[in-house]
């Protein structure tokens, strides 16, 4: 695999395509919160100079320590050079529709946000069918695209930073320790106290659960 994390950029950026837009999504798998997605747009000129020294180590969010994550999420969204978007999508539309349909509708919203529109879209994972924007689909390619590993480090920390507010809301859950994931801690609180609003209710093992959880 290439080293070169600005290799699929620099590719289109030849052919002339000077706003190429990563791609990432955060939050598919927890039980709880809202899915993010987010779309940043690097300055082709990086191409020569190379990324600026305050987003060396930049890689795929899960890969960065929290104090990582934190500082590469504070420069993205503060350079001038680089344009960005986040979205997110809610547990009660995840449940409305499903997991793989939210997330795409939360990319696709994610680039319908960039000023200037993209001209191309790095995906990571695989093609999104309704997405309008050309794209490429890298699986990975949070670790192999600069443009992708930074969209991923805006969608986690803004997810992350929500799951903290919503454990202000909901203490008893533990919100602020798992995000939202199936741990031990999660999955007993649930047993004790049922949902929440903010649970994904389609997912198992809350569709699983007596209806009594469930009020209407």
């Amino acid at each position: 695999m290439s080293s070169d994390l600005l290799a699929f950029e620099r590719a289109l950026w030849q052919q002339g395509l000077v706003h190429v837009a990563g791609v990432d999504e955060a939050g598919r798998g927890p039980l709880a919160g809202p899915v993010s997605a987010a779309a940043v747009i690097l300055p082709p000129a990086w191409a020569n100079s190379g990324l600026p020294g305050a987003l060396t180590g930049l890689n795929d969010s899960k890969q960065l320590t929290e104090a990582q994550r934190e500082a590469f999420y504070e420069f993205i969204i503060n350079c001038s050079e680089i344009c960005h978007a986040v979205v997110l999508v809610s547990a009660e539309r995840i449940d409305a529709t499903n997991i793989l349909a939210a997330t795409h509708e939360a990319m696709i919203l994610a680039l319908a946000r960039l000023q200037p529109a993209p001209q191309h879209a790095l995906v990571d994972g695989r093609l999104v069918k309704t997405m309008r924007v050309p794209q490429t689909a890298l699986v990975k390619g949070d670790a192999r695209s600069y443009s992708i590993a930074a969209a991923s480090v805006l969608a986690k920390v803004t997810r992350d930073r929500l799951m903290l507010e919503y454990h202000q809301q909901w203490p008893e859950y533990g919100f602020a320790w798992h995000k939202g994931y199936g741990t031990t801690q999660h999955l007993a609180a649930i047993a004790q106290w049922g949902p929440c609003p903010i649970h994904r209710r389609s997912f198992a093992p809350l569709k699983l659960a007596e209806p009594e959880l469930f009020p209407r």
